[in-house]
């Protein structure tokens, strides 16, 4: 009787686990478009944020009609660019949603999507994504420059685990709006990027943010990620400067 009782648990538990695998695989499947849906809504809200458009979503009623409807209005142009700074043709929004695969390869293998931002007044702005690693995982960033392709008008950044208070304060106002006004280009037109200097830096440095205080290595590693990523924009943004 025991040995019965024994292999109907054991049936009765497989029976179970298979019945639940099922089940969450089919919750899996379901729920994997609005998954999808939910990331690109926040890469295409990213991208609009570095250009101070759809800043704050709390009041917005559905946010995924607005976002979408914003970028399709402002974002009048993407495209990808290759290391020695030509174009290719693949589509920017699919890169950016792969930029973990992305920032897996050599940097000159790398594809580097560009969008181009068209404000009310005619103005442009041209966003590029960035990706590192933190101290604790991946960190990541959209960066808007000016026309002149040198001067960065806003930045966002986002982590997946670093330390609240410390590492964290990647993605608040106060950091990232230091970076706005700031250069990647020294005045000899060489790429130098923009450091992220402890112990702080002049406002008037064009090439510096202060460093977040007891985050030393995510700072460390941001700046790391610019310095990077960055590097790979640099013949495309030098071939527009050339032809302006």
């Amino acid at each position: 009787m025991k040995s019965f009782s024994n292999t109907y648990i054991f049936v009765f538990a497989v029976i179970m686990v298979v019945i639940v695998a099922v089940l969450l695989a089919f919750v899996s499947e379901q729920l994997k478009p609005l998954q999808e849906m939910n990331v690109e809504i926040e890469k295409k809200s990213d991208i609009l944020h570095t250009v101070s458009i759809a800043e704050d979503l709390s009041s917005v009623k559905d946010k995924n009609s607005f976002v979408n409807s914003e970028f399709d209005k402002y974002i009048t142009d993407s495209y990808v660019v290759n290391y020695t700074g030509e174009r290719v043709d693949k589509d920017a929004f699919e890169i950016t949603l792969n930029m973990k695969a992305e920032v897996a390869k050599d940097p000159r293998d790398r594809d580097y999507p560009v969008f181009v931002f068209t404000g009310d007044d005619g103005g442009k702005k041209f966003i590029v994504p960035v990706r590192g690693r933190g101290l604790w995982g991946p960190i990541w960033g959209y960066l808007s420059f000016e026309p002149d392709m040198n001067t960065i008008f806003g930045a966002i950044y986002d982590h997946e685990g670093e330390t609240p208070g410390l590492g964290a304060e990647i993605n608040t106002s106060w950091f990232e709006g230091a970076f706005k006004g700031k250069k990647i280009f020294d005045d000899n037109g060489s790429f130098v990027s923009v450091q992220v200097v402890k112990g702080g830096t002049p406002d008037s440095n064009p090439h510096g943010v202060d460093a977040i205080s007891g985050g030393t290595i995510t700072s460390k590693g941001l700046e790391d990620m610019l310095q990077d990523y960055l590097e790979g924009y640099v013949n495309y943004f030098k071939s527009q400067q050339v032809s302006k």
